[in-house]
């Protein structure tokens, strides 16, 4: 008997219902030949439900959430004013304590990236740290933002990159700023190390934050999981991205103890809005981790597959890669890869 997912689909702000819509089209050709069933289940989030809503994160589409068994999430615009609503992928994650961030970053096939040999993954602690935006103006024109680290987040991530770095290459390295930040990354990195003791056959380094964002663009090739804070890990994932091609390609994963949620790594990138021109395989690779998060790896394997196919025949090759293919039509050359496979 074949398995059912529900899966929500919450397609987001400017470029996000094109990217989301030619995922969908690729899971679809995955599902014509598997032993399973992805119900979609569509939500409303993102910018745009504010002026509906009065929050870009309606109670209609919580609940709607609390039924699935992960999220495919469109990239969405967070209002940078003060007050404004927090962004619906921090309200996802603190609900559902999808506490590990993971961002894969590979060269590609036909990409021009820094080195042909990067096969890294960013794991970025997802729940608290700067990146929380629990920030204070005390008096006129003076800020206080709050950097909550704490042993409890700090063993969970580690935990989870561990894991990772065992099934790999068994190689991690934690990055940290604890010669500045001595007491938040002190606690990061106490709990580095006392995982550590768990996982003998991991060779483990530490690397500065800012050290690290020349490491990655000098020798990416010599990292295989980075585990890291919240806020220095956005920033290094990105640079990670863009190091190995475009983030384009660059997917995420947003996982918990009972819940994950995937999306691509780059914005709504609004000016692109709805011509057709923007690169999906973020999305695309974003909904191949959720297939391998629910269990289903013969058909994320089909995915990855379809893809470097496509990017290594180098026929269909949106803007972003050097060539003039649309959105519809390199999800369509998946598409027809995953039925041939």
């Amino acid at each position: 008997m074949s398995k059912t997912y529900n899966i929500a689909v919450l397609k987001g702000d400017g470029i996000g219902p094109e990217v989301t819509d030619a995922t969908i089209k690729v899971l679809e050709a995955v599902q014509e030949s598997a032993q399973f069933k992805l119900n979609f289940l569509y939500g409303e989030a993102g910018y745009y439900c504010i002026e509906k809503y009065g929050t870009n994160l309606p109670e209609e589409t919580v609940a709607l959430l609390k039924k699935t068994d992960a999220c495919l999430k469109g990239p969405m615009t967070t209002p940078e004013t003060p007050g404004a609503p927090v962004s619906v992928a921090v309200k996802i994650r603190k609900m559902f304590n999808l506490y590990a961030n993971v961002r894969p970053c590979r060269s590609f096939p036909n990409v021009e990236a820094l080195k042909p040999n990067i096969d890294l993954v960013v794991v970025r602690e997802n729940t608290e740290g700067l990146y929380s935006g629990i920030e204070y103006e005390v008096s006129p024109g003076v800020g206080v933002a709050l950097r909550i680290i704490t042993k409890e987040a700090s063993l969970r991530v580690a935990e989870f990159a561990f894991k990772l770095a065992a099934k790999r290459k068994k190689h991690l390295t934690y990055v940290h700023k604890g010669n500045i930040l001595r007491i938040t990354d002190g606690i990061f990195k106490d709990a580095v190390q006392e995982v550590s003791a768990k996982y003998p056959d991991v060779a483990v380094d530490d690397v500065h934050i800012d050290a690290m964002t020349m490491h990655l663009v000098k020798k990416p090739e010599t990292f295989d999981v980075i585990v890291t804070t919240n806020l220095f890990g956005d920033v290094i994932s990105d640079e990670a991205a863009q190091v190995t091609g475009s983030l384009g390609l660059a997917a995420g994963a947003n996982i918990g103890d009972a819940y994950g949620m995937f999306e691509p790594v780059h914005g709504s990138a609004p000016k692109y809005a709805g011509q057709n021109i923007v690169n999906p395989i973020a999305t695309i690779m974003a909904a191949q981790m959720m297939l391998d998060y629910l269990g289903e790896k013969e058909a994320a394997a089909k995915i990855e597959k379809a893809v470097m196919q496509v990017l290594s025949e180098g026929k269909v090759r949106t803007k972003d890669l050097g060539g003039s293919s649309t959105t519809s039509e390199m999800s369509e050359a998946v598409a027809s890869k995953i039925r041939m496979l």
